[in-house]
């Protein structure tokens, strides 16, 4: 039986300017870009979040909605800096760790000998250091496995901890809304209710054999985790599966050629970041998302290995010729593939 902890810092890269800016500390703030440049919330604190303002918000819009909000500008490099000491922190317990982003990752504690092997306690005593050493918060789910953790440590926040024991496990997930469930969207939820399936007792009802009619491969996904079933070890090594740019633009591309303008831009940016992160040689396939005026998004994707201009604008074509409308946002990017395994293509993702 393993023993999990989902840590998950609370409006990361608020909290940090919060520390920074105590001044801050009690008005509405938005970490992101400017209003008047289409910028969007990368996170926000819980004042604005009373008002309805969340990530991946346009900016305007959250000004709107909460006139008083703080913008305050993204700085990259600072928060990477305090996720170093944040992960210097987890190792101190364990070297099974799972990143997966600055401020969030899994610790597989098993076998951790502090705190008499209490992941519960370990947890606590994690989020107290990370309150000295750091000056913010963060918050822990722990459980039998990473699916149940990661819904444990969204159950008590923000700075709170909440543990699901073993023989827990099924009177919790019984109860647990479909909802809760990672990669239930909300159109899934929406088939699932159509089914009559509200919450995870109502998923055990149906057989497998229905699941997989109905939902797909996420079907046999979906049996086992309406159980509380999640064998996924803690990986300490993540394959990066992807590479992208993309670029929100302060007024609209009408035309063709200004679109192909700034895929050259993009272009430039996306070479950079394949040789920083030595790729070249797993590049498997190229994907490019359009945003129109209206925020109605498209995407394509090809096979091949070629990364230069001709390649995007055959790609933007396609997407173009679906709505021929004014462009506010280009991504372009690439699929990579790993070196021991077969590849298969899928759709650029946000």
């Amino acid at each position: 039986m393993r023993k999990i902890i989902h840590a998950d810092c609370d409006s990361f890269y608020a909290s940090v300017e919060m520390r920074d800016n105590p001044s801050l500390r009690h008005k509405p703030i938005a970490v992101g870009g400017k209003p008047g440049q289409r910028g969007v919330v990368a996170t926000c604190n819980y004042q604005a979040r009373e008002f309805g303002v969340h990530s991946a918000m346009p900016m305007s819009q959250a000004v709107r909605i909460c006139p008083d909000l703080v913008v305050v500008p993204t700085n990259i490099d600072k928060y990477r800096a305090e996720s170093v000491k944040i992960h210097k922190i987890f190792t101190a317990y364990t070297t099974l760790i799972e990143p997966l982003s600055l401020d969030e990752a899994y610790l597989d504690v098993t076998h951790a000998s502090h705190a008499g092997g209490s992941a519960t306690l370990i947890a606590r005593e994690i989020r107290e250091k990370v309150r000295q050493h750091l000056g913010i918060t963060i918050s822990a789910g722990i459980a039998p496995n990473k699916f149940l953790a990661k819904i444990a440590s969204d159950w008590n926040k923000p700075d709170g901890q909440f543990t699901i024991s073993p023989d827990q496990v099924q009177t919790f997930v019984a109860r647990l809304p479909v909802n809760k469930i990672l990669g239930v969207g909300t159109v899934t939820a929406r088939r699932m209710q159509d089914l009559g399936i509200y919450t995870c007792a109502d998923l055990q009802k149906q057989s497998i054999t229905k699941l997989n009619k109905h939902f797909g491969k996420f079907g046999t996904r979906l049996y086992d985790l309406c159980r509380g079933q999640d064998e996924r070890p803690v990986k300490t090594q993540r394959i990066r599966k992807s590479l992208s740019v993309e670029r929100t633009y302060e007024r609209d591309l009408a035309t063709r050629a200004a679109c192909t303008d700034a895929l050259e831009v993009l272009l430039g940016e996306l070479e950079n970041r394949i040789a920083r992160a030595d790729c070249a040689h797993r590049i498997a396939g190229r994907t490019i998302k359009v945003r129109f005026s209206d925020f109605d998004t498209t995407t394509a994707a090809n096979i091949g290995t070629l990364i230069n201009l001709q390649a995007y604008q055959q790609l933007f074509d396609i997407a173009w010729e679906r709505q021929k409308k004014a462009v506010r946002l280009i991504g372009i990017g690439v699929r990579l593939n790993n070196a021991d395994t077969d590849f298969q293509l899928s759709l650029f993702e946000d």
